[in-house]
C-alpha cells in the first residue's frame, strides 16, 4: 500500500472502532474484553503468517516483550478504564496528543529533533479537537472525572512507549507484522495472567451485538489496523504517524452522526476546521531552498 493508503486506512478502522468498543462496554469486565479482543487477534495473525509462510522468530525478543506490554495489554487496559470514567470524547480529545507525546519520545530514546511544524501541527489538532468535543469538555472537575484523565494520560503514555518499542524492533529487523502478531498473543496471556491474579472468570456475554463487536475490534481494528499503524510509524516516523490519532475522534464523529444523532456546533465545525488545518501542517512539505544567482 502507499503511504497515504496506510495513512487513511488507519484513520478510518481506528475512528470507527469507538463505535464497536461501545457496543461491548458492560457486558463484560474491562480485562476480560481486552484479553478477548487480543487473544483472537493473535491467534489469527499468527495463523494467517504461517499460512503464508511468513512467521519467523523475532531476532530479538526483549523490545517485542515491550511493544505486547504497551501497546496489546496496558495501553487499552487504561483508555477502557478512563472510558467508564470520564465522555468518550475527553478521551479522544487526549489521546489526541499521542503525536506530541511521540515526537518528545522519539527525542528521548532517539534523538530526533522536534520540528516546529510538528509542534505547530499538535497545536492546532488539539486546539481543533476541544471545539469538536466541547459539551464533554465541559464537565465538573469531580474526583471521578480526574481520575480518568489520569488514566487516559496513562494509556496515551503506553500507546507512545509502544510505538518507540515498534520502531526499535524495526532497527533490529523484526517486522512489523512478527512483532504485531506475536505482541498481541503475549498480550493476550499477561492479561489472561492479570485475571487469574484476580481470581477473575471469563465472562461469556450472551448478547449477540458484543461478538459482532469482537470480530471487528480483533480482525479489522486489531489485525489489520496496528499492522498499518506501526507500517506508517516505519515509513514515516512516529510523530508524524502518531498525527492519525488526532483524526481518529473526526472518524468517530462523523459516525455518531450517521448512526447516533450526533448535532453539529458551531464550535464542532470550527473545530473541525482546525483538525483540518493541523493535518495539512503536518504534511505539508518544505519548499525547496532558492538557487542563488549567478
Amino acid at each position: 500500500m502507499t503511504t497515504p493508503a496506510l495513512f487513511i486506512s488507519t484513520v478510518l478502522i481506528w475512528g470507527t472502532t469507538r463505535i464497536a468498543i461501545a457496543a461491548q462496554v458492560g457486558d463484560a469486565p474491562i480485562a476480560v474484553s481486552v484479553f478477548y479482543r487480543f487473544a483472537v487477534a493473535g491467534v489469527v495473525m499468527v495463523a494467517g503468517l504461517a499460512l503464508v509462510g511468513r512467521l519467523k522468530r523475532p531476532v530479538a525478543w526483549r523490545f517485542v516483550l515491550v511493544q505486547a506490554l504497551c501497546l496489546f495489554c496496558m495501553n487499552f487496559m487504561a483508555l477502557y478504564t478512563a472510558t467508564s470514567l470520564i465522555p468518550s470524547g475527553l478521551v479522544s480529545v487526549i489521546f489526541s496528543l499521542a503525536s506530541i507525546f511521540n515526537a518528545v519520545n522519539a527525542r528521548l530514546f532517539f534523538g530526533d529533533r522536534i520540528s516546529r511544524q510538528t509542534v505547530l501541527a499538535g497545536g492546532l489538532g488539539v486546539i481543533g479537537l476541544v471545539g469538536l468535543f466541547w459539551h464533554d469538555l465541559a464537565v465538573t472537575l469531580n474526583p471521578d472525572t480526574l481520575r480518568g484523565i489520569g488514566w487516559a494520560v496513562l494509556g496515551t503514555s503506553f500507546f507512545s512507549w509502544g510505538n518507540m518499542a515498534s520502531r526499535r524492533n524495526a532497527m533490529l529487523g523484526v517486522p512489523p507484522v512478527t512483532a504485531n502478531a506475536l505482541g498481541m498473543c503475549i498480550g493476550a496471556l499477561i492479561l489472561l495472567a492479570v485475571l487469574a491474579l484476580r481470581g477473575q472468570p471469563l465472562v461469556v456475554p450472551q448478547v449477540p451485538d458484543y461478538w459482532v463487536a469482537l470480530a471487528y475490534l480483533s480482525v479489522i481494528g486489531s489485525v489489520i489496523g496496528f499492522t498499518t499503524y506501526l507500517e506508517l510509524v516505519r515509513r514515516i516516523g512516529p510523530a508524524q504517524a502518531g498525527y492519525a490519532t488526532v483524526l481518529f475522534p473526526v472518524v468517530a464523529l462523523t459516525a455518531s452522526t450517521l448512526f447516533e444523532g450526533y448535532e453539529w456546533t458551531a464550535a464542532s465545525v470550527i473545530g473541525m476546521g482546525f483538525v483540518i488545518a493541523g493535518n495539512a501542517v503536518m504534511f505539508r512539505r518544505s519548499a525547496p531552498p532558492p538557487v542563488p544567482a549567478r
